[in-house]
Order: structure tokens, then sequence, then C-alpha cells
């Protein structure tokens, strides 16, 4: 047994019981998390996949990890500008610029007593490489080719691009969580029940008890030497079914705050409430509609089978989108039109959907739509399955996708079977693996980015391996992406992110809708709540009067 797993073992008989189905330490039954009036209480409708790392890449998980899990660089409240968590330095580029090294602070523990060092570090960056979870954040990780720990607070990461503009900007992302290698399974998937009765935390918060999409129950970590220490003691987060009980436990003050998904109704009632603070945040969010390669009309795995046909029909449906419509009839203008794959905001932003479809005004077009499909051999109307989530996505998504179907059909281009599945089912039907095709021809999906790089809206979305998961190949697109993130000239690199969003502007492999901001309805004695640049809600600087 080496020097952690005896630490590790001390630790477990002093501190860690055993666990109740639903997740509780025996050490949380007298803690700072029972519900009295100095704890924080958080409503939210957002669904989460799993408590560990390597096996969600969705805002709801990521919205309890990066309470529990410290990172090496995390962003500071009211800016973009990274700083060390649990690093101890900036890091440093090796000269050729294809190792990069960061020093760990000293003395770093979890929560359970066991030591946090490097080997942590790379055990933590290791295994989502090799759990390689359809689910899960592994496509971030696709520049760096190894970890090293060649002492306790030395972790060197080799670059597959050298001087990689991105690489730090992933470390704390949701790939970037360091958990407890003597807890976490390097092979596997960890289930909540025994992180948190191994007490496998060493962010602000530790959970001290955890029902999936139920409650979670987070306690300060006083052995948390990062950037965001908390400034309260108790933090209970609630998960509602839909936004009409959120709306409802926030006007009642059943829960001080309430933070995604409240409807735009909800928003614009809540905001004459006197006894209600309205928080809104940087935008970022998007909202999209996704194409299956495999099984969408004329997809690859179909019987008529056809690669002009299928891009033909994705580019019609891009030429009938009506976004302003969707923007102010659905959402009341708390979403805006995006016609681009990086938003307005970022470096290398530029409306080429405006200008390739539509009425070159950001308006639909159907005589241009009819000609696409008429120049391809394509019969009308095309059938089209077209799939959406209301639970994950907000109820605001039923009224959003029947627009669409309405938008499609009133064309006499399509006929529109829309269909609505439960988020659990939903995220992993929609992938197309080595054993799948996928279910759904034509879907919804939504993104939070993980950093604020134009670059996270590209290789996610679109480079091989990526989180979209749709079937969708193009060389000279995974060629330009990984060329832009090493690029040290800036003029040079904008021209490749351009000419990247002018490729897939013409496959359409996605279809930009909306873009959002962030909002947060609060009771008025709750201070501190900030929707961050990093577009998340970290619950460290929020207190309560």
């Amino acid at each position: 047994m080496n020097r952690k797993k005896v630490i590790a073992a001390i630790a477990s008989v002093a501190a860690v019981a055993s666990l109740a189905a639903c997740g509780v330490r025996d050490d949380a039954a007298t803690d700072a998390t029972t519900n009295d009036s100095s704890t924080i209480t958080i409503g939210t409708t957002d669904k989460i996949t799993s408590l560990d790392p390597a096996g969600s890449y969705d805002n709801g998980s990521y919205a309890v990890q990066i309470q529990v899990f410290p990172f090496l660089y995390a962003q500071d409240y009211n800016t973009s500008e990274l700083s060390p968590d649990i690093a101890a330095d900036d890091g440093t580029w090796s000269e050729d610029g294809t190792q990069f090294t960061v020093k760990l602070k000293e003395g770093l523990t979890f929560a359970n007593g066991n030591p946090l060092t490097a080997s942590d570090v790379k055990f933590s960056f290791d295994r989502i490489t090799a759990i390689n979870d359809p689910n899960g954040p592994v496509s971030l990780l696709a520049n760096i080719t190894s970890v090293d720990a060649p002492d306790d607070t030395t972790v060197v990461f080799n670059a597959a691009v050298p001087f990689d503009v991105t690489l730090k900007q992933v470390l704390s992302s949701p790939a970037g969580p360091i958990v407890d290698e003597d807890v976490f399974s390097a092979d596997a998937l960890t289930d909540a029940d025994a992180i948190v009765e191994g007490n496998a935390f060493a962010g602000p918060y530790t959970l001290t008890s955890f029902t999936l999409n139920e409650t979670a129950s987070y306690a300060r970590n006083d052995s948390y030497e990062g950037l965001t220490p908390a400034q309260n003691d108790a933090v209970q987060v609630q998960y509602f079914a839909d936004t009409s009980n959120l709306k409802m436990a926030i006007e009642q003050g059943q829960v001080d705050i309430a933070f995604r998904s409240l409807t735009p109704t909800d928003i614009e009632d809540l905001s004459s409430n006197d006894d209600i603070n309205i928080v809104e945040g940087p935008g970022g969010e998007e909202r999209f509609l996704a194409f299956n390669f495999k099984i969408q009309p004329y997809g690859e795995s179909q019987p008529d089978a056809d690669a002009d046909k299928a891009k033909a029909v994705r580019q019609a449906v891009a030429a009938l989108i009506d976004r302003e419509d969707l923007s102010e009839r659905v959402y009341k203008g708390t979403y805006t039109p995006m016609y681009s794959y990086i938003p307005d905001g970022l470096e290398g932003h530029d409306d080429t959907l405006k200008a390739a479809y539509g009425d070159g005004e950001g308006g639909p077009d159907a005589d241009q739509a009819a000609q696409i499909l008429a120049d391809a051999g394509v019969e009308t109307p095309v059938a089209l399955n077209l799939q959406y989530n209301g639970d994950h996505y907000g109820s605001s998504s039923a009224d959003e996708y029947a627009a669409i179907k309405s938008q499609l059909e009133d064309s006499g281009l399509f006929t529109v079977d829309l269909q609505q599945t439960e988020w659990t089912q939903y995220s992993e039907q929609r992938l197309v693996t080595d054993d799948s095709d996928g279910s759904y021809p034509a879907y919804q999906l939504g993104w939070f980015p993980d950093y604020s790089d134009p670059d996270n809206y590209l290789s996610p979305f679109f480079r091989d391996g990526n989180f979209v998961m749709n079937g969708y190949t193009n060389e000279q697109v995974n060629t330009l992406i990984t060329d832009q993130a090493g690029e040290q000239d800036h003029d040079a690199r904008i021209q490749m992110l351009e000419q990247i969003q002018d490729l897939v502007t013409e496959d359409v492999p996605t279809i930009p809708l909306l873009q959002g901001a962030q909002t947060a309805a609060t009771r008025t004695n709750i201070d501190g709540v900030v929707l961050d640049a990093s577009f998340r809600f970290r619950y460290a600087s929020v207190t309560k009067s």
C-alpha cells in the first residue's frame, strides 16, 4: 500500500462511514446543512447526468461539480481572467511549446484527509480519456497527448498543439475538476454514493447528502485553499420538476434563489414583486438544432442515403427558420437571434448564416428553401422527425419547437412529427456511437460555454469526437480547428476562425437559433449572487441577512 493509501485508510476510519442509498454521510446528521435560517436555499429545474466529472458534460452536472471539486485554474468573479485555484502559479510553457508545467500549492488535502498531489491531477485527466464516456467531456482534451507528475507538486501537460491558446482554459472547464484517486475508479464511472461516502471533495464545499435530481446539501469546506472560499456555512439545493413550481417557491420564500430555468413570462412577472430581485449575467448560452447524419432524411444509414440530398434538407431548414419570431414571441427578447457559430461578443464572430440562408436580413425565405431542395432532386414535402426536451432546456421549449414546426410546415416543404422525451433518456438516445445510429433525425440542444474563447463554440461541436455526437466529420474543419488553437498571430487566427465558420455554414450540421443571458431571481435578503463571466453560478459568494 502506498503512502496515499495508508493515509486514506486512516482518514477513512476517522471520518467516513457507510452510505445509505440516498447518498448521505453518517457525519452529516449534525452538520451545518440542516435547513435552518442561515442556510442558503436554491431552487432549480436543471437535471444532473452524473456527479462524476468523467460522465457528464451538461450544465446541471457541472453546477454541482464546480462547488465541490477544485481546479488548477478558475475565473475570478466579474472577469474572464483565469487565476490559480489550487495551482501555485500561472504555469509555464517549454521553449518549443510542447509542454505546459503547473506547480501545485503545498499541503493540499481532500476533505477526507487524503493528500491532494500531482498524482491526483494526472489521474483526473487520464481517467476522462480512459473512460471515454459518450456523455463526458473527453472532447475537450483532444489537444493534450498525456499528463506527467514528476513529483508531488509538479504537473506537466504534453500538448499536441504547440503553445495551445486554449489549454489553460480547458484546465478550468468541465474536463478540469480534480478528483481523489483513492476514491474514484480509474477506468469506470464512480457512482454518487461512493463519492459522497468517500468525502472526496476539495472545492469550496463538501456534499453531505445527495439524491439525484431531488436534493443536494452542501457544507463549507474549511480545508479548501483555492480562489473562492465560501462566505456562507451551508447551501441546500432543491430540484423542481417544472418552472411553475420553482416560481411559486421563490414567491413564497421556500427558496432564497431560483436559477435555471424560469420562463420569460415568469421573469417578467417576478420583476414587479417587491420581495424579489432579478440578477442578470453575461450572455453566452446558445440554443440550437442538430441533425443526425445517420438517420436524418437521406442520411448515411437510410435506404435512400444521398449526401447531397441530406445536405439540401439541412440547408432548406436553415432557410426557413425565423429566429426573430422565436426571440420575440416565445422568449420576449430574453434570447436574441443568433446567425453565427461564434456568438456576438467574441472574436471571430461572423453572421454567416444570415448571409447564406433566408432573405439576407435574418428572415426566412421559402422560395430559397424550395430551390435548394429542387436543385438536389428532393421530393417535397419532406417528412422530418423533430425531438425536443422540456425538463432540461426549459418549459418554453414546447413553444419554441412548436413554432419551428409551424415555420417548416407553413412553407409546404416539410411535414414535421414533433416529439418530447424526458432528459435522462434523451441524453442517451440522441447520440451516434459505434453501437448506435441514435434515435432522433433532428433534435434540440443547448450550450453553455466552458470558457470564453471562440474555440469553445467550434471544437466541441465540429471536431471529430465532439460532444454533439451526430456523426458529422469534415477533415478540413478538423485541421483548421487544431491549427487555430496554436496560432500565435492574432489576425491569422481570426482568418482561420472565419474559414471554419464558412465551411460549417455550407455543411449545416447544426443550426444556431438563439443566444441568451443568464438570469436568477433572489429574495431581497440575499446578497452576492454573481452570474459571472464564466457563465456559471458559484455559491461561495452568496450571503444571507
